[in-house]
């Protein structure tokens, strides 16, 4: 497969002379993205274990003429694409890793890794932003500046993938950054676009409730009721999303897991529970964590329970920056039309570890519309999720047109 996509790409580049790769792409670019999907898709891999993602990432871009640096926080890799003409530096990422999921839906690529499946789009993503690479090396010379392309692993754990990438030194020399998501709820052909907060943060907390010994269900009064007081915490918590942030900003506080005790007529010496808290706010964040620290060491104090609570902290909200916005918009207006633009109204409480990159840096998450009927309209995440591959290459086009509109006006200047 690889021999006869470098013959079709190298017949291509030597016969480019004056077309616009953007679109009209001058090799079979929609037949090599989805051949790439699905040996993804069939080959899928958890965080941080992507060795032979990542090894066939690197033979792809180097069997099609590109350098391949890495690996980067272990299993990550990138290609800087060096322009004719002096200029910034922007960046494009793409991530890689898999969910520990079984894969339910039965196609012929369906994942052959029990246990394993790409349900989020990471397949795609990562097709994607090969073909980025690969169109943006067709115009190098005409390029006003660079494009780094990289590959992240682990954007599904926390920690994620995305800090131990800059900490490898991923954004160095970089002006901007962008990146897009796969989205079941739009139609292909649709790109959806939101100015500031585009996701949550999410962070992850446990509470365990402690008493100092197990007590009889007929005499709680003899005891500390652990689950009692557990639930008086939970209200509490439930209640503070709207009473000490502002209702206007999106949050929620969403307990999912709890376990406490092996009989029915013992109170359990120990209750522990846990959940998540996301906001597209950073103050709320902080705030809201804050409170939850205290009314939980609160309330235990009250009824003589002891308390133990621990964050994982997660990645914070996608702030999208509304001049990279703007060239995104002009570029699918130049590229498609108008009507190819899907105004987002609110930001999506779901986290992306690409925020972790916006700290530093300003850039945007694009939604790609992947939808075309109930096969492709599972939500991210479902045992059946599945892309119209119909997506993949327009988006690459697009993306890659946005980077090369961006280093020739230079929004952020």
């Amino acid at each position: 497969m690889l021999d006869e996509q470098r013959t079709s790409i190298t017949t291509s580049v030597n016969g480019l002379s004056g077309s616009d790769p953007f679109s009209d792409p001058p090799f079979e670019l929609s037949e090599l993205l989805i051949s790439l999907r699905r040996h993804l898709h069939m080959h899928p891999e958890l965080g941080l274990q992507e060795r032979e993602t990542s090894r066939f990432i690197r033979s792809v871009l180097e069997m099609h003429g590109l350098h391949v640096r890495g690996p980067v926080a272990g299993t990550g890799l990138y290609v800087d694409i060096e322009g004719g003409h002096p200029g910034p530096r922007v960046g494009y990422r793409a991530d890689m890793d898999a969910l520990p999921i079984q894969d339910g839906k039965r196609t012929e690529y369906a994942s052959q890794n029990p246990g394993i499946a790409h349900l989020c789009g990471h397949d795609a993503h990562t097709s994607i932003g090969i073909g980025v690479a690969l169109l943006l090396h067709l115009v190098r010379e005409h390029l006003h500046g660079s494009v780094r392309v990289f590959f992240q692993p682990n954007e599904e754990g926390i920690p994620s993938g995305a800090p131990l990438m800059i900490h490898d030194g991923i954004l160095d020399g970089l002006q901007a950054a962008y990146a897009i998501h796969v989205d079941p709820t739009l139609p292909v052909g649709q790109y959806g676009l939101i100015n500031g907060p585009a996701t949550a943060s999410a962070d992850r907390f446990r509470i365990v409730v402690k008493g100092p010994a197990t007590g009889h269900s007929a005499r709680p009064h003899l005891a500390t009721d652990t689950i009692w007081v557990a639930t008086q915490i939970m209200n509490a918590l439930y209640q503070l999303v709207g009473r000490i942030s502002d209702a206007r900003n999106s949050a929620v506080v969403a307990i999912c897991l709890i376990h406490g005790g092996d009989a029915f007529n013992v109170i359990p010496a120990e209750v522990a529970f846990g959940g998540t808290l996301r906001c597209t706010i950073s103050e709320d964040r902080e705030r809201i964590k804050e409170y939850i620290v205290q009314t939980a060491g609160h309330l235990a104090a009250l009824h003589e329970a002891g308390v133990e609570i621990d964050f994982d902290a997660g990645a914070p909200a996608v702030q999208n920056d509304p001049r990279i916005i703007a060239n995104v918009r002009e570029t699918i207006h130049e590229l498609y039309s108008p009507d190819a633009v899907h105004d987002i109204e609110r930001p999506s409480m779901g986290a992306e570890d690409f925020s972790f990159y916006l700290d530093h840096v300003p850039g945007v998450l694009i939604r790609v519309g992947t939808s075309s009927g109930p096969e492709t309209s599972y939500p991210l995440h479902d045992s059946c999720f599945d892309v119209d591959e119909a997506a993949l290459a327009p988006a690459a086009q697009l993306m890659a047109r946005a980077l090369f509109n961006h280093l020739r006006k230079n929004p952020l200047s």
